[in-house]
């Protein structure tokens, strides 16, 4: 885990301005669900549980990943506070069951709602529905960028349109004077978020290390000069070797 033990992934300002909206409309306190803490690493849900309940982050920082057998997981979501997550329960109508698993970062505070109860809130408070939908939206064109990334067979090409997609994301700062992006996240992370073996992402990092596109050392933020690596991405491959 990173410095301060934080991931970073896609987030949307808009998004975060509305989803800090519908939770300003929710009732103080727990009168419409029960507030829950986790500890750092704690699921909250696990797969086959039942979907009859969405989430608002209150405080700390949630992760929702896939996994197989094997115990191979990749992270789809990171929650920040103020947003919403397992929201598919909507889809289900309280009838399905969590593919997923739903995990704390770092110590949290969820609110915790029935998925009854909550339509009925929706019903009665058609702004916060707007606000609800909005982020709906945005999270499902962060997916499909996701998707994009991960359609794309080579390690070069799947890492470094990652670290463009995080790179990105609104709010994160560039380096003063310079057209490079700290981001804090370590290699295990991006294996998960890659979908790609640990091992793997560290001989990739390396080989983009070494063309200067990205730097990093331990314990400290790993910075992407996004025109270089963009301009390399986008190069015909048999220009790659001789770069």
């Amino acid at each position: 885990m990173t410095k301060n033990e934080r991931l970073r992934f896609s987030n949307h300002l808009p998004c975060q301005n509305l989803t800090g909206l519908a939770l300003e409309r929710l009732p103080e306190g727990d009168s419409l669900g029960r507030i829950k803490r986790y500890r750092k690493g704690a699921d909250i849900w696990h797969p086959d549980d039942r979907a009859d309940r969405i989430y608002f982050l209150r405080r700390g920082q949630v992760m929702v990943m896939s996994g197989d057998s094997e115990g191979n997981e990749v992270i789809m979501q990171v929650i920040e506070k103020g947003e919403p997550f397992g929201e598919l329960c909507f889809c289900s109508q309280e009838q399905g069951v969590r593919h997923t698993t739903g995990r704390a970062v770092i110590e949290s505070e969820v609110l915790e709602i029935r998925h009854s109860d909550f339509v009925g809130y929706l019903q009665k408070n058609t702004g916060a529905l707007m606000d609800l939908t909005f982020t709906f939206c945005e999270r499902l064109s962060d997916m499909k960028l996701r998707v994009g990334v991960l359609a794309h067979r080579g390690a070069e090409e799947r890492l470094g349109k990652l670290l463009l997609q995080l790179a990105a994301t609104p709010g994160q700062q560039h380096t003063e004077g310079t057209n490079e992006v700290p981001l804090h996240v370590g290699h295990e992370e991006l294996a998960k978020m890659a979908a790609m073996n640990r091992s793997h992402v560290s001989v990739t990092m390396g080989k983009l290390r070494r063309h200067g596109l990205v730097r990093y050392e331990r314990s400290r933020p790993l910075v992407v000069d996004v025109p270089a690596l963009t301009a390399y991405l986008t190069a015909p491959r048999r220009n790659r070797s001789k770069a």
